[in-house]
């Protein structure tokens, strides 16, 4: 029986892996290294958070975004925006370095047993362990509106689901939504040849502004602090005081989470958008049908004034919803039994990330109602993984699994592996 499985490999699962394996417990990571990052992002974006704010999380700090970047003679600097395709493979080179292994595999299920869990792979493996962190990432949370549901994939799509936007190339797209997603798809479209518009129900479109010098005088600091998630002290809270967050009353948690850091685009972004694509702001969309080989919507504005606009395909870019529900691979007996948090439909979790289910832990965007809009990020990696693998200590007690082959029993040894 192992100690811990951690399900998904993305900057969550790997930095908790990282963190465990050094901690001495025998630990398995299953999933897709940075499978988000590599297969739901169009060619050609960037990261929106700056590059010292989005590293992944190994005890020893070495293993950071500046690190891997220096190391291949790339820049990675504040206010300097950084190809996601760079921040993927620093995620990969991460998982080599900082992490004993990770196999490529698919959980299709998480079942409770008298002591622990049995986690069956697509593969047909099952394994026994004692404790279980679900670092699922957001690809199971994908939000549609109503509208749009009932229509097919080849003609409506969500933000996430494209790799490759060429096939638009000629084609009018119309792009839902006002936050970053939905302007720099808009932004990407146009620049490979499609016709995109964006609709969305906002009055106007919010732009983020350039990112003030790291080194600035003592009062400016004090009055606009820089921290994980931008400047501000809202947003110093939240990214730099989780902990804080969750000892709110659930309801109030729910509000900040809904609120706090809304859909922007980034400063660098805003040349590529204005003049250069139709915004419809104001719009509500009320239906989609069907028509003439493409889409039919209606829209409707906060005064009731109705329009249609016809469209080649839509692309939904209206982010991720947190809705335990929506995890196939977890036993209903499990999912009836956690304790929710807030008003929404996301597992509460303790100050060690620990569910309701002794020994299930959960990390990522389900635990955004419970520690605030920090665990939405790459941010919140490192919070999340020390505080979890305490979590997972605590709960084992003096128990301890035999090590995975290959795994890590101290910060400095290492293990060569391959990602498949």
């Amino acid at each position: 029986m192992y100690d811990l499985v951690v399900v998904g490999a993305g900057p969550y699962g790997l930095s908790i892996a990282s963190h465990a394996a050094a901690a001495g417990i025998g630990v398995r990571v299953l999933g897709r290294p940075m499978a988000s990052w590599r297969d739901h992002m169009p060619e050609g974006m960037f990261l929106k958070s700056e590059p010292w704010s989005s590293n992944l999380s190994d005890p020893s700090g070495e293993h950071t975004l500046a690190a891997y970047c220096a190391s291949r003679g790339l820049r990675a600097e504040h206010g300097t925006p950084l190809p996601i395709g760079v921040f993927t493979e620093y995620g990969l080179w991460f998982g080599r370095s900082a992490v004993p292994s990770v196999e490529e595999e698919t959980v299709v299920s998480v079942r409770p047993r008298t002591e622990g869990f049995l986690v069956e792979t697509e593969g047909g493996e099952t394994i026994l362990t004692r404790t279980v962190a679900l670092a699922v990432g957001v690809m199971p949370f994908v939000h549609r509106p109503e509208p749009l549901r009932a229509l097919p994939r080849e003609l409506v799509t969500h933000s996430s689901h494209h790799r490759d936007l060429s096939r638009f190339r000629g084609l009018d797209v119309t792009v839902i939504g006002a936050g970053q997603a939905a302007l720099e798809t808009a932004a990407l479209l146009a620049e490979c040849g499609a016709h995109p518009r964006v609709v969305a129900r906002a009055g106007s479109v919010a732009w983020n502004t350039p990112p003030q010098p790291l080194e600035r005088s003592a009062l400016r600091s004090l009055i606009d602090p820089h921290c994980g998630l931008g400047t501000g002290w809202p947003s110093w809270v939240w990214s730099e005081t989780p902990w804080v967050v969750r000892r709110l009353p659930g309801a109030l948690r729910t509000r900040i989470v809904d609120r706090a850091l809304g859909p922007a685009g980034a400063w660098w972004l805003r040349d590529r958008v204005e003049s250069r694509i139709p915004v419809l702001l104001g719009q509500r969309l009320r239906a989609a049908v069907p028509a003439g080989g493409g889409v039919r919507l209606s829209l409707e504005t906060a005064e009731g004034a109705a329009t249609t606009l016809e469209t080649d395909h839509v692309v939904a870019a209206t982010g991720f919803v947190p809705d335990v529900g929506r995890l196939g691979l977890l036993d209903p007996y499990v999912r009836n039994r956690l304790r929710l948090a807030g008003t929404g439909r996301a597992p509460e979790v303790d100050g060690r990330f620990e569910s309701s289910v002794p020994g299930l832990f959960f990390a990522g965007l389900l635990t955004a109602p419970s520690f605030g809009p920090s665990m939405r990020f790459v941010y919140g990696a490192g919070f999340t993984a020390e505080r979890l693998v305490r979590g997972v200590r605590r709960r084992l007690g003096g128990r301890r699994g035999a090590p995975v082959p290959g795994s890590r029993r101290s910060v400095g040894s290492r293990a060569t592996v391959t990602l498949g």
